[in-house]
């Protein structure tokens, strides 16, 4: 059986050289830059310890889509803002029984996946931890989190595939749940982004805790007036959170140091992408909540204004990073 990444960067590196350290067929998909990247393999850390790598002869690398027409799996670990463009490639080449996963941030990307696979198996997925690119060839998972799929044809296949290279991997009767309780957390993104800080760091402050849990009560609102009901994806349940970021820091870090189990130098993938010049997710994350509370008729300021900061971050515009206090004011007044 062989295994395509569409999207070889943070993500899609890890869980690739995961699989090919562990010795299974891999074709990785990226840009051409990354192929000198990778020429001496793939070094594979973690926060708590464990390592692997994957050796150049153990991976195939191709800056062209075209090798993923032989993958009986394709993983789709690439940016939202790219997956139309993913999928008609895809249509066009991939073969009929390949099972497509969705390794993406956001709620929306396995539907559009879907509307250009005809026939094909799509499957949704989610994320749950960080990966970080060190020097030329090393991924780092610096959080602790699973992968979760959603049920369907070939999700049992590919998620023991995962379990057994290292990946902790569950297959969800409700993967949509999940998603949605996934991309609560990942509102912190943005929040990671604006602030310029590691995500330890920023978490540990309290004003940038309280902009968060504003977006998330605003999203909570959102997603009960669409009928939604998020899936617990962290050690407390989403309506909870809100409360626990709000609390003074030295109790949040006794209560809630779950939170805060991650390297000291972490960052959220939004921050990556400023640094490297990329385009921002933020239409997948805080954007998907003002979508939905405009279709539910529920105002989403917060959020709404998080977009517009983000959008200006990345345009260049405004401040290159946010104190907490700054944040506050700009966010929440």
């Amino acid at each position: 059986m062989k295994i395509g990444i569409f999207g070889a960067g943070s993500i899609g590196c890890h869980v690739g050289g995961m699989l090919a350290a562990a010795g299974n067929e891999v074709v990785l998909v990226g840009r051409e830059t990354m192929r000198a990247r990778l020429s001496q393999g793939i070094a594979l850390t973690r926060f708590d310890g464990r390592e692997c790598f994957a050796a150049p002869y153990s991976f195939e690398f191709s800056s062209d889509p075209a090798p993923l027409a032989d993958c009986d799996i394709i993983l789709l670990c690439m940016k939202s803002i790219a997956t139309s463009e993913a999928a008609r490639t895809l249509a066009g080449i991939a073969k009929p029984d390949a099972v497509v996963v969705s390794l993406q941030n956001g709620f929306s990307n396995a539907n559009v996946l879907r509307d250009h696979l005809g026939e094909r198996t799509v499957l949704a997925g989610m994320v749950g931890f960080n990966v970080a690119q060190i020097g030329d060839n090393r991924f780092h998972c610096g959080t602790e989190g699973e992968i979760v799929l959603g049920a369907g044809t070939g999700a049992n296949e590919v998620a023991g595939r995962l379990n057994d290279a290292g990946i902790e991997t569950a297959v969800s009767p409700d993967i949509g749940a999940v998603q949605w309780g996934k991309l609560l957390l990942n509102l912190n993104n943005a929040i990671n982004a604006l602030s310029g800080l590691p995500l330890k760091q920023e978490l540990s402050s309290r004003p940038y805790r309280q902009v968060l849990a504003a977006s998330m009560r605003e999203a909570l609102g959102a997603l009960k007036a669409a009928g939604i009901r998020p899936a617990k994806v962290a050690k407390v349940g989403p309506a909870m959170i809100p409360a626990m970021l709000s609390l003074p820091d030295w109790l949040f870090a006794r209560l809630a140091g779950s939170m805060l189990k991650m390297d000291d130098d972490a960052t959220s993938s939004m921050s990556e992408d400023l640094a490297r010049g990329r385009e921002a997710e933020i239409d997948w994350l805080n954007g998907e909540i003002v979508a939905l509370g405009r279709e539910a008729g529920v105002s989403t300021p917060v959020n709404d204004r998080i977009v517009a900061l983000v959008k200006a971050q990345f345009a260049g515009v405004g401040p290159k990073r946010y104190s907490g206090a700054e944040l506050k004011k700009a966010a929440l007044e």
